[in-house]
């Protein structure tokens, strides 16, 4: 046996069913989901091992994925300010070890021509200063960590009907003509020939910026350097419950109450009704299901004439995004569940696989080696949130990305430390910046946590209307 499995061996099971909507936390100590990326990390970096007595902290950061570690890392690189993360299970335990590893210049679900309709031009090029800006830091971080194992060269973003690329047209002109992008037109027989043989493609956008990354190894990355300056990294350590008494933050661990002056909060889709009341419901947890082939052989590579490493992504709604993993392995991703208790319906996988299929025939049948979950982030207006909910209050988060938060999570931490340090930025007056996370007026009468689940039925019916448009229309 192991060291690996000697130490997996001693933590709790894994839960499949865990859901943020109903369940108060994720458990403690619990193993992580059997992702690829946990497969192939290797061991976890040391870490502070679990909260065991009452401790006094400046700073509380409450999730240890990529935003939390960034948050981490920036208060101390660039403030002085040594925080202590708290952990519920292992490092990244959440989101940042179930997505699909690509970092856009993006962040949330709307697009640059959405930014402008809602804001007004002068606030989207300013946001697009902010979201660029953010995809330089990303860049930044992975090139301090090459075990990573980077993929550059940009994003393509394919057209899965004809109908949508007039849609890319559209989008592909405002990103050259009006935020100064080098964006690319491509036609069908140039993805299949240049990019790859996508059977579902009719034509695609081709943005310059995008990094495909191994998630997990990129956020060892990101403690180990935290941990080099001083950050205290407590996993098995949920929070179980907060108050604040005199401007003084109380969070109760099972094994002791840390008091800080100040708590950042970065806990993702993983987000409990209950965890404060600046985030109670106001987060819509959505399931993701990821799946990655044995590798392929180069005979099927060369049927499918799968010439790029780029980061990919489709034109649904309910989006399926993939890429060629260094190893030569596909990895693809697309929705799931509607709730953790279904979620080990073989339906859902199912539903993957059977994408995977249409995308790439000659591959039907291919061996799945993993397979798994993991709840997103997403926020009622699609885009995501760095605040101080309360002027008067040391109490911060950074949630709802929407799906696009590989990248952007690295910028929000760096934001988010700025803030907990009390540093005033001229980017603050943004709209993620500057507005609160809420539930949509339709919702307010479910706004309580007893409320919380009839939301799905909502969400179902989206989730048909989207399949609808995405395949019928």
């Amino acid at each position: 046996m192991n060291a690996e499995t000697k130490v997996e061996n001693l933590l709790k099971p894994y839960d499949p069913h865990y859901d943020p909507l109903v369940d108060r936390h994720p458990g403690q100590g619990r193993q992580y989901a059997p992702t690829y990326w946990v497969a192939s990390a290797g061991m976890p970096p040391q870490d502070d091992g679990p909260i065991e007595a009452d401790v006094d902290a400046d700073v509380v950061i409450v999730g240890s994925g990529f935003t939390g570690l960034a948050t981490a890392l920036f208060l101390a690189r660039e403030h002085g300010i040594k925080a202590t993360v708290l952990e519920a299970n292992g490092t990244a335990w959440g989101c940042t070890s179930r997505n699909g590893g690509q970092g856009q210049n993006a962040s949330g679900r709307l697009y640059r021509s959405q930014w402008i309709e809602r804001w007004g031009k002068k606030t989207a090029l300013r946001l697009d200063a902010e979201i660029r800006e953010g995809f330089e830091t990303f860049a930044s971080l992975v090139a301090e960590v090459p075990a990573c194992e980077p993929q550059g060269g940009g994003h393509l973003y394919i057209a899965h009907k004809e109908s949508k690329m007039d849609f890319l047209r559209s989008e592909a002109r405002v990103m050259r003509d009006v935020f100064g992008y080098d964006t690319k037109i491509l036609s069908k027989g140039e993805v299949k020939e240049q990019y790859v043989d996508d059977a579902e493609s009719y034509g695609a956008m081709h943005e310059p910026y995008g990094i495909g990354v191994h998630p997990l190894k990129l956020a060892f990355g990101y403690m180990r350097m935290a941990r080099e300056l001083g950050v205290k990294v407590h996993t098995g350590s949920p929070v179980l419950d907060m108050e604040t008494r005199n401007g003084v933050h109380y969070l109760r661990t099972p094994g002791g109450v840390v008091k800080a002056r100040a708590v950042g909060f970065a806990t993702g889709g993983y987000t409990s009704n209950g965890m404060h009341r600046s985030l109670d419901s106001k987060i819509m947890p959505i399931l993701s299901n990821s799946l990655v082939t044995r590798p392929l052989t180069p005979e099927e590579i060369k049927a499918i004439n799968f010439l790029t490493h780029e980061v990919i992504t489709d034109t649904r709604t309910l989006r399926f995004y993939y890429r060629l993993l260094p190893d030569n392995r596909l990895q693809m991703g697309s929705r799931s569940s509607i709730t953790g208790a279904d979620a080990s319906n073989p339906k859902h996988m199912a539903m993957l696989v059977d994408g995977l299929h249409r995308k790439f025939p000659v591959l039907k049948g291919i061996q799945i080696d993993y397979s798994w979950w993991g709840w997103v982030d997403v926020s009622h207006d699609m885009m995501p949130r760095i605040m101080q909910p309360d002027a008067g209050e040391s109490v911060f988060y950074a949630v709802g990305y929407g799906g696009n938060g590989v990248s952007f999570s690295a910028h929000a931490g760096r934001r988010m430390a700025a803030r907990i340090a009390g540093k005033q930025l001229l980017m603050l007056d943004l709209p993620i910046y500057n507005s609160e996370l809420e539930y949509p007026n339709v919702f307010n009468v479910m706004r309580s946590r007893a409320f919380a689940p009839f939301r799905r039925v909502g969400q179902r019916f989206l989730y048909h209307w989207y399949h609808y448009n995405d395949e019928k229309k």
